[in-house]
């Protein structure tokens, strides 16, 4: 017996996985089959016609013969004449196939062209319907080429038995017309073939064309170049293009959300913790250091758990394109303002167009702690610049303070770390900053400013 909590396994398999392959390709085979067999088919049923019409040509012609041998027949010194005039062309040329032959009661005449020798002609209609006039019969001259046959049987007269006449056409006569009329329509055909396949191959590539502007409005809203997938666009492909947006906006709200609890989390923590921090540093608090060592475990658990649910909330496809020429000429607002008493000067050197890879809460939050921490140490100076470097964008906030020496440059990324305790804060600026750039890939290099104090050098994807 299965236990209560087990679950019963399903003999039923998935659905079988089904190589689709290209559409393209698809569309291109499919269409390329059905005009093959449309032209094949139209081929074969013109050739039957063009057969029809040719054959019924020379019937025709073989007709006329025989109801001219027939009027011309009259009673001669052998019981059996015709009129004179019968062998003209294309009678008159020997061997040639056209022949006729008439027969009675053992008498028979023929054509020139015969030399003497009779036609094996059958002895009557293969069809009912043919008896009253001219029935088509095949067979071969007396030399054993092919000829078409034309047969009328006349009914017997008083006192003689029935006349047969044949009138005979080479099987060239149809044979070779009809050759050249299918070498004709083969070519056109294949000429149409052509151009009906040029014709699928176009309306196959403008058909697909929406898919592949779809494909590259994607890679947009994925390079966060483009907020929606904008929606115009052809009817058949409306329903997936709103329902990709709906899945962006849900995305958006469940993102803002995470990043929400986030940042409560946070706030919530960060000073406390801080604040402890500095508690136990002073005299006499902490003797032996265990409890600064557990603060730091605690604070580093938070961090990392902070780190990893802000990396999920992000996400590569969250990302969003900014332009950083208006975010970066509002800190330059905001920090002149502040630092309006200690007449602090902001330079900025950020072309027009130049854009990263981030949030802009994230953005502002990043530059705003390097900026501050600028405008501290700086005299009067500082300077903002930015520019692309390889796959990434480089931006560098500089001023004219009086720097730090790589020892203390690397002491200052530490998390909670002040180099100066005479200035208020926590010291995390720098460490919070370096954790979002590293959430996005990028990084924070401190260094020697051009104008002699520090230069934080803060890269992001491009």
């Amino acid at each position: 017996m299965r236990s209560p909590g087990a679950t019963p396994s399903s003999g039923r398999k998935g659905p079988p996985h089904v190589r689709l392959g290209s559409l393209r390709r698809r569309l291109l085979t499919a269409a390329l089959v059905l005009v093959v067999a449309a032209l094949v088919v139209a081929g074969i049923a013109i050739g039957l016609i063009l057969h029809r019409f040719v054959r019924g040509q020379l019937d025709s012609r073989l007709d006329s013969q025989i109801v001219a041998i027939a009027t011309g027949l009259e009673a001669g010194p052998n019981g059996l004449a015709t009129a004179p005039g019968l062998d003209g062309p294309p009678f008159d040329r020997r061997r040639s196939g056209w022949y006729w032959q008439v027969r009675r009661d053992g008498t028979v005449l023929r054509s020139d062209a015969l030399e003497g020798r009779d036609l094996d002609v059958p002895a009557g209609p293969r069809r009912p319907r043919d008896r009253d006039g001219p029935h088509p019969a095949d067979g071969v001259d007396p030399w054993g080429r092919p000829v078409i046959l034309r047969v009328l049987t006349l009914p017997p007269g008083a006192g003689a038995g029935p006349t047969v006449i044949a009138a005979a056409a080479p099987a060239a006569a149809l044979n070779g017309p009809l050759r050249e009329a299918l070498g004709a329509l083969a070519l056109t055909l294949g000429v149409l073939g052509l151009c009906l396949m040029a014709g699928v191959v176009a309306q196959v590539h403008l058909g697909l064309r929406p898919l592949e502007r779809l494909r590259r409005d994607l890679a947009q809203v994925r390079e966060g170049r483009r907020a929606r997938i904008p929606a115009a666009q052809p009817a058949e492909i409306k329903p997936l293009v709103a329902e990709v947006n709906a899945l962006l906006d849900q995305g958006e709200a469940n993102l803002e959300r995470a990043r929400t609890h986030v940042a409560n989390l946070a706030h919530g923590l960060k000073t406390p913790l801080a604040t402890l921090s500095m508690a136990l540093a002073s005299e006499g608090r902490d003797t032996d250091g265990r409890l600064s060592a557990l603060v730091s475990a605690m604070d580093g658990q938070i961090r990392h758990h902070l780190r990893r649910a802000r990396a999920a909330a992000l996400g590569e496809a969250a990302r969003t394109r900014l332009e950083l020429a208006g975010p970066v000429a509002d800190l330059r607002t905001t920090f002149v303002r502040l630092y309006a008493e200690k007449g602090v000067a902001i330079a900025l050197d950020v072309p027009a167009g130049l854009g990263v890879a981030c949030d802009g809460q994230d953005l502002d939050e990043m530059l705003g702690n390097l900026v501050d921490n600028a405008c501290r140490w700086c005299r009067t100076r500082v300077r903002i610049a930015a520019a692309a470097r390889g796959a990434g964008i480089v931006i560098a906030v500089e001023d004219d303070g009086p720097g730090l020496d790589a020892q203390a440059a690397a002491e200052a990324l530490r998390r909670g770390r002040r180099l100066d305790e005479s200035l208020p804060g926590h010291g995390f600026g720098l460490s919070i900053t370096t954790e979002l750039a590293d959430l996005y890939g990028g990084g924070l290099a401190l260094g020697r400013a051009g104008l002699g104090g520090l230069r934080a050098e803060l890269t992001l994807p491009a």
